[in-house]
């Protein structure tokens, strides 16, 4: 978790801050007074977030641009009270990333240390920070996405033409781009086309390019796909909505490795890789006359079947945790999910793939900005219980959380985060209440008998007994 460095006039809000910070698992919190803050007190590497009170109040300008010359990209938060009316020059105030009330609300101070960690993020190359491209590798630790990454593996240095099948939305074109990136053509273009997005009088152009008046409209030379191409890597998305007349020139090019401009009859060589994908099934379409059978024999040299989201829930977690910091680093929010949430998700079956996840998550930013979402949060559609044995399916999440150790503030948070409620809580009770839960998770799991029980704990077996006395609990190995 972040590393605080509180700043007070009298050190009087300290405790009270670092009581709350520590609560939220921020361990390293540095305190000190205006007076006594300077650069080398701690280094600005080491700081994820600076709280400073308003009620420094003359001295807030002089210590904020101390603060920036420190450290440049160091997330400042004001912490004030609803009587402050302090008022900072325009130029102090643009180097504030926020303001915190006092008294300081748990939820209000969490978003505060999201919204620190995703500023830093997007502003500085930190070790471990995610750009936009890795989204780009393949995301997950299922049996499936391990052979999918290995037959990449095998075919990326060849110049073999690759088939890439499978649903819609489960990421063919990220499979295509790994061919292109793990590939010797990798310096060299890579280029989509949607066979499906494009009328069949228009594809002709689009793939091979046009001459000056070769067709109305066409009021100057252009390049096609097959051009913009040379040397890299041509991904033909959708290849089973091609009309039959053009399958029969995209053959003649796969065979010959040349090719004509619409309206010409000049001949140009062609050094592409060919990677096509499609959704459909393409031998029943031979059956249906709607493909060509020495077409497909020509793509189908290497195929690659990537699997439907339902087929690999186990990688929903890494998934989550990964769309969640492509937005992160885009610029565009966040948020925390409870293992709950990620379980319901899980249990889904995804007629979209990875493409509906993409979208919901991002309504679950729009929706609860820097918040945690609860299963209650999601629409009803993940909230149907249909009775199954979720425990193999939880060990999962909890696995592939722990494979994804960069920390982040927005990840997803696969313990259970409480809500406050508005009228507070009473904070002994609840741990009380939620100790004695686990409790009995344990002696379940471990079919009451103390000893195993308290390993799954981590407690001595006495401390466990004592437990167990304290809230009423059975001890079933009593009479063993």
């Amino acid at each position: 978790m972040e590393s605080v460095l509180v700043i007070d006039l009298n050190g009087d809000t300290h405790q009270y801050l670092k009581a709350i910070l520590t609560f939220i698992d921020c361990t390293d919190v540095t305190l000190t007074t205006g007076d006594a803050w300077t650069p080398a007190t701690c280094s600005a590497d080491d700081i994820g977030v600076v709280i400073m009170a308003a009620s420094l109040a003359e001295k807030l300008p002089a210590l904020l641009q101390a603060i920036k010359a420190w450290g440049e990209k160091v997330p400042i938060f004001l912490l004030l009270d609803s009587k402050n009316k302090l008022k900072l020059p325009a130029d102090i105030a643009a180097g504030i990333l926020g303001k915190i009330k006092f008294p300081v609300k748990y939820r209000d101070l969490t978003a505060a240390i999201q919204h620190a960690g995703v500023y830093r993020d997007s502003h500085t190359k930190r070790v471990g920070a995610h750009s936009a491209e890795l989204f780009r590798s393949l995301v997950g630790n299922s049996r499936s996405i391990f052979q999918v990454r290995k037959l990449i593996e095998q075919v990326a240095n060849s110049d073999a033409t690759v088939l890439i099948l499978g649903e819609s939305g489960t990421g063919k074109e990220v499979v295509a781009r790994n061919v292109h990136y793990h590939s010797d053509r990798r310096g060299r273009p890579f280029v989509p086309i949607n066979c499906g997005a494009i009328p069949s009088e228009l594809l002709e152009s689009e793939l091979f390019g046009h001459e000056k008046g070769a067709f109305t409209g066409a009021i100057s030379a252009r390049q096609g796909r097959f051009e913009l191409a040379e040397g890299g890597t041509l991904f033909l998305d959708e290849i089973g909505d091609m009309s039959m007349q053009m399958q029969v020139k995209l053959l003649r090019v796969l065979q010959e490795r040349t090719f004509e401009r619409v309206g010409s009859n000049k001949t140009i060589r062609s050094n592409v890789r060919i990677v096509a994908a499609t959704h459909r099934d393409l031998e029943q379409a031979i059956i249906d006359d709607k493909f060509r059978e020495d077409l497909f024999y020509r793509l189908n040299v290497f195929p690659i079947e990537m699997p439907p989201l339902r087929d690999r829930v186990e990688d929903i977690p890494l998934l989550i945790n990964e769309l969640v910091k492509r937005l992160e680093h885009e610029k565009r929010g966040s948020v925390r999910l409870t293992q709950a949430a990620v379980l319901a998700l899980c249990q889904y079956h995804w007629p979209g793939n990875v493409r509906e996840l993409a979208n919901m998550i991002e309504r679950l930013v729009i929706m609860h900005p820097y918040g945690v979402v609860d299963v209650h949060d999601l629409s009803q559609k993940f909230q149907v219980d249909n009775g199954a044995d979720t425990s193999a399916l939880t060990a999962a999440i909890q696995k592939n959380a722990i494979y994804d150790s960069t920390p982040s503030a927005a990840s997803v948070d696969l313990r259970d985060t409480p809500r406050l409620p508005q009228d507070g809580i009473d904070l002994k009770e609840h741990l009380s209440n939620l100790e004695c839960n686990l409790i009995k998770q344990a002696l379940n799991d471990a079919d009451g008998v103390v000893a195993h029980a308290a390993n799954r704990l981590r407690l001595r077996r006495t401390t466990l007994v004592e437990k167990l006395r304290k809230y009423g609990l059975q001890r079933s190995d009593e009479v063993t």
